[in-house]
């Protein structure tokens, strides 16, 4: 049974874990943190807690580094001096690649850098990757087959990585925005939170199968919802008027380049 190691056990590495556990897979999963705070919690689901991020590299071949890009440069200091030759880095830090990592361990490590989003606990999570060149093909199919246990795993190059965050990485964060607008809109006409909350949930599950089932492109069921004079075509013509489309761009637009910055 491989051993998959996690260097940060906050909220992304939980999921994870949720996520592989809740297949018929077997796995043994072992973490660190030095924040604690998840602990009781995975006990529960006998993950093994090391004492330190040696013991957890040193057992696993497998490590994902889930820890946040403003403490990155602490857990690589303490890996400066421990044996790498053998360990695939998983990283799924927003804008670490392996160019950063490989320069400051000064070698060439076994990288992974992969762009999850917190849905995989549920099973369904969308999950970017991409194969460092020094990771072997049969390492990078099963880190490819841990996380397509949480969810649809898309490869994609390295340098797109940084730009697919939005699309994924952050895009639950914009659509629970998005989402509260239209269920304050529904509070402030008295309809029940609970009953708007699973109409316009239903709404999104359906539209999301109509874009990926239908063969139709956006601009076709766009139109296909959209009367002539109707109720929809004002509601659109809003959207279009307050340059709706211009503002998701500049928010991916800004997510993305955060990236690049957290590279440097």
């Amino acid at each position: 049974m491989e051993t998959i190691g996690f260097i940060g056990t906050g909220n992304m590495a939980k999921a994870i874990i949720c996520g592989m556990l809740k297949s018929k897979e077997k796995f043994n999963i072992i973490g660190y943190d030095l924040n604690k705070n998840n602990y009781p919690y995975l006990k529960e689901l006998n993950v093994k807690l090391c004492d330190s991020l040696k013991e957890v590299v040193n057992e696993a071949k497998y490590v994902v580094l889930a820890v946040k890009p403003q403490n990155y440069v602490d857990v690589l200091n303490e890996m400066k001096d421990l044996t790498l030759n053998d360990s695939v880095l998983i990283s799924i830090a927003a804008g670490i690649d392996e160019k950063f990592v490989s320069s400051f361990l000064k070698l060439d490590v076994k990288f992974i850098q992969v762009m999850p989003n917190t849905p995989i606990i549920l099973g369904c999570g969308a999950i970017a990757i991409c194969k460092g060149n020094f990771v072997e093909n049969l390492e990078f199919d099963f880190a490819k087959k841990i996380f397509s246990l949480c969810g649809e795993v898309c490869v994609l190059d390295a340098n797109l990585m940084n730009y697919v965050i939005p699309i994924n990485g952050s895009s639950p964060a914009f659509i629970y925005y998005f989402a509260k607008g239209f269920l304050n809109f529904a509070e402030n006409n008295n309809i029940e939170k609970e009953k708007a909350l699973k109409l316009f949930c239903n709404s999104l599950i359906g539209s999301a199968k109509m874009m990926l089932n239908s063969n139709k492109d956006v601009d076709e069921l766009i139109k296909e919802v959209t009367s002539k004079k109707g109720t929809t075509e004002k509601g659109l013509e809003a959207l279009k008027q307050n340059d709706f489309l211009k503002i998701l761009e500049k928010t991916c637009e800004e997510t993305a380049k955060r990236a690049f910055e957290l590279s440097k």
